[in-house]
């Protein structure tokens, strides 16, 4: 397969903002250029990112007059929640219908004292005192894509390909739109850019859905809390670590130790081998105490032996990383199955006793399709084109 250049993103977004996307000072120059008073700028931002509000004329502080210009410059959310599925274990999937037609998916998923979080292991010894309890917390995976051009062989999200990229306002409309589906006594603690898409094939629209999300004056989420996953693309892990100094979560797909493996799994691997993205790994600037998150997902024949497992050893050799083993989870269409049991201990106690710090990841919401890798989007789309309507079968 020829790999992809990921310096070119289909489908991108109009240079007009969305009103989601603005910032409070993008606020600020187009209400002077309304003859408004620029302090309003973070009177909208802040019903819009704080309060999840796009009504403009719930916007009660602000006069009558500048409501209805709010509704002329297109203040409307980009994103309705058309499905909702929930698992037994509470995780819940929501199907976001976009206003071309596509669809995208986003997954509310209640986090454990023993689950694995999206942080690292100093945020529980910096929250001891907030009050909320293990089970109050929960993680959010958004979306970045409709689809994904990386064709990981065990991902559901790219078997149909890269539709287009989410619009920063896109993004963001996955978390205010999921702050409503928390049950009582949750709060949303995590965001983890680990949906549709590759975040750093779209480089500029998820970094200013980042700056949206931890403005002071919207949700003013941590940095630390925001988890941005990976296949490998290195310009973009680079520039990820320059923007914003290392205070992001970084999580890496590798899921096999060489690059033949990987190569047959990840075919992304053709443009950055093994070594280029552990270099680039190695110098991401990782503030004390925190660890990157290496994704391995095992796939049984395919990953999973002793001999893969200790290659990665000496692979992460030096890195300060965390190993996050996720026995693959089916998607259709796919021979590919998850090893047994046995073997995923196997892998395991081999990563241990080299003193690699790792975990498996316990399934969540596959009884919904939610769960890693499964993301898809099994309903035709439906997209609406200057009248038209276009079938889209997947």
């Amino acid at each position: 397969m020829r790999p992809i250049d990921p310096t070119r993103t289909r489908g991108r977004v109009a240079p007009e903002l969305h009103p989601i996307s603005r910032l409070p000072d993008e606020w600020k120059a187009i209400l002077e250029g309304m003859g408004e008073r620029s302090f309003r700028a973070k009177q909208i931002f802040k019903w819009i990112h704080h309060r999840g509000v796009l009504d403009a004329s719930a916007m009660t502080d602000l006069s009558k007059d500048l409501r209805a210009k709010l509704d002329d410059v297109g203040l409307s959310t980009p994103a309705e929640v058309s499905d909702v599925q929930r698992s037994a274990d509470g995780t819940r999937k929501l199907l976001l219908r976009l206003t071309d037609g596509y669809s995208v998916e986003c997954v509310l998923i209640p986090m454990t004292r023993d689950a694995d979080d999206s942080a690292d292991e100093e945020d529980d010894t910096l929250e001891q005192g907030e009050g909320f309890e293990p089970q109050q917390r929960v993680t959010l995976c958004i979306s970045t894509q409709v689809g994904c051009a990386m064709g990981c062989v065990f991902c559901a999200s790219g078997k149909a390909g890269l539709k287009r990229g989410l619009g920063a306002a896109e993004i963001v409309s996955q978390v205010l739109i999921a702050k409503r589906y928390l049950d009582p006594g949750e709060q949303l603690r995590n965001l983890v850019f680990m949906g549709m898409g590759e975040p750093l094939h779209h480089y500029d629209e998820t970094v200013r859905a980042i700056r949206l999300l931890t403005h002071p004056e919207g949700l003013a989420m941590s940095p630390r809390r925001i988890t941005v996953s990976t296949v490998g693309l290195v310009p973009g892990i680079r520039k990820l670590g320059e923007d914003f100094g290392g205070k992001l979560g970084l999580a890496v797909s590798l899921h096999a130790p060489d690059n033949d493996t990987r190569s047959r799994i990840l075919p992304m691997n053709e443009r950055f081998p093994v070594s280029e993205l552990l270099a680039a790994l190695r110098a991401y600037p990782l503030p004390p105490r925190r660890r990157i998150t290496i994704e391995y997902t095992l796939i049984d024949g395919e990953n999973d032996s002793e001999e893969h497992a200790l290659r990665l050893v000496r692979l992460l050799r030096g890195l300060r990383c965390k190993v996050n083993l996720i026995p693959m989870n089916p998607i259709d269409g796919s021979a590919l199955r998850p090893p047994s049991d046995a073997a995923v201990d196997r892998f395991q106690r081999i990563l241990a006793d080299h003193r690699v710090s790792c975990s498996v990841r316990k399934r969540r919401g596959d009884d919904v399709d939610a769960a890693c890798g499964q993301l898809a989007l099994k309903q035709p789309l439906v997209v609406l084109r200057r009248g038209e309507t276009i079938a889209h079968t997947e």
